[in-house]
């Protein structure tokens, strides 16, 4: 299954109606299932379950999935993964372009506004945090394959997008990286997202707004603190 906003185009001269049929299928099914296993987690969603929330028998689910459970999660972490990342990286270049460096003055507003809208995916995506959630408390039950591809489908590909934006910061003279843009990129979610994924629980439980913008603004003020450029 082809994953991303791409999963829904044309399948071109190869493919055909019946390939594009199969692929809509597949993304059915795949969404249906996000939602289940965010609710569920991957240990506890059964097949059948999996297969009633598609609306689809399970025979049909395995003749799309012939892995059974472990290939459908694999491809729905895939798939919403890249969904979030795509939306993420698109905030990274608008905010941080690095052909248009902010001014001095702008840098702590931007990244206030870069990890807003980091945060405001929560409420775009629900479905994925919660599965985010459930791989993070399920972990050892999780196949390490999926937990690899949803590492190469989204943290990995994010991280490199932000680092890539911090150096960008760093060639204009706005941040000091010390070498390890990674690093930096790390203790920007930690100090802004992570406080906020925690206490909602990846967004099952909304703090009010004023606490997130106190949460936001000192965490990117304690960011600056450490990296702002002399």
């Amino acid at each position: 299954m082809s994953t991303g906003s791409s999963s829904t185009g044309s399948t071109g001269s190869t493919g055909g109606a019946g390939s594009a049929k199969k692929q809509e299928k597949q993304i059915a099914i795949a969404s249906a299932s996000c939602a289940l296993f965010g609710r569920e987690g991957y240990a506890r969603a059964s097949v059948d379950a999996l297969a009633a929330a598609a609306g689809v028998s399970t025979r049909t689910l395995y003749n799309h999935f012939p892995g059974g459970k472990a290939m459908l999660f694999a491809t729905v972490v895939t798939w919403t993964s890249t969904r979030v990342r795509e939306a993420q990286v698109a905030m990274i270049d608008a905010v941080l372009d690095p052909e248009r460096p902010p001014r001095p003055a702008d840098l702590e507003r931007d990244l206030v506004a870069l990890a807003h809208a980091f945060i405001g995916l929560m409420a775009d995506y629900p479905d994925h945090f919660a599965l985010v959630r459930h791989i993070h408390a399920e972990a050892d039950h999780v196949p390490p394959e999926v937990l690899e591809a949803w590492t190469n489908a989204g943290p990995g590909p994010v991280g490199r997008a932000l680092a890539d934006a911090m150096e960008g910061l760093a060639a204009a003279g706005l941040l000091d990286v010390h070498g390890d843009a990674a690093l930096v990129c790390t203790h920007f979610m930690a100090l802004t997202s992570q406080p906020i994924l925690q206490l909602t629980h990846y967004g099952v439980l909304p703090i009010p707004q004023p606490q997130v913008d106190r949460l936001v603004t000192g965490g990117v003020a304690a960011f600056l603190r450490a990296y702002r450029a002399a």
